[in-house]
């Protein structure tokens, strides 16, 4: 008997669509632009459907940036799992994330045109996919100095760092970027601080 856990779940599954019909809508107009309404025509819905999982677009936002962020993050520094190996796996795997983010479309999309919705999560408070970031990293660097590979110190504190220094290689790269250094020569500016904070 297969387990329901692999099934997978209808619910989730048009919940992922209507989200994919926000996306393009930030793609193709921007944030200010887009409304529950166009989402709901895009996902060929009610508008009482959109309504029903989001009572506004900010909630909506919030859930698409999730998603979003939580894909690259898996794809890059998820993978850094190796203790013995802690300190290159977090500098690749943060290094990765950090690309990852700065080149994704939606990422791009929202900076170019609507960069004020992005500021609450550098100024105010932490986003959902910033303290899910924080606790896989603090997780990594715990399990790095089980192992003797990461330098004694608060796993909390060192993730903080890791992340308030990473803000600035995904937001601010652009500004740093001319003919003497480009965005090569800062990712590896970055992989090696990384390595130098963890290193024991």
């Amino acid at each position: 008997m297969s387990s329901l856990r692999h099934e997978p779940d209808p619910r989730q599954s048009a919940r992922d669509g209507y989200l994919d019909a926000a996306r393009d809508c930030i793609l193709d107009v921007g944030w200010r632009r887009t409304t529950l309404t166009e989402v709901a025509r895009r996902a060929g819905v009610s508008r009482m459907t959109i309504y029903r999982a989001w009572s506004d677009m900010p909630q909506l936002l919030g859930d698409l940036m999730t998603r979003e962020w939580g894909v690259v993050v898996a794809g890059t520094l998820a993978r850094a799992d190796l203790p013995s190996e802690a300190v290159a796996a977090l500098a690749r795997g943060l290094v990765d994330t950090v690309v990852g983010l700065r080149d994704n479309e939606l990422f791009v999309r929202i900076v170019e045109l609507d960069p004020e919705l992005l500021l609450p999560y550098l100024l105010s408070r932490r986003g959902r996919s910033q303290q899910a970031l924080l606790e896989l990293l603090r997780d990594r660097i715990e399990a790095g100095q089980r192992a003797g590979a990461i330098r004694p110190g608060s796993a909390d504190a060192l993730a903080r760092t890791l992340l308030l220094t990473s803000h600035g290689f995904v937001f601010s790269a652009q500004t740093m970027v001319d003919d003497d250094v480009s965005e090569a020569d800062l990712d590896a500016e970055l992989h090696l601080l990384v390595r130098r904070v963890l290193e024991p």
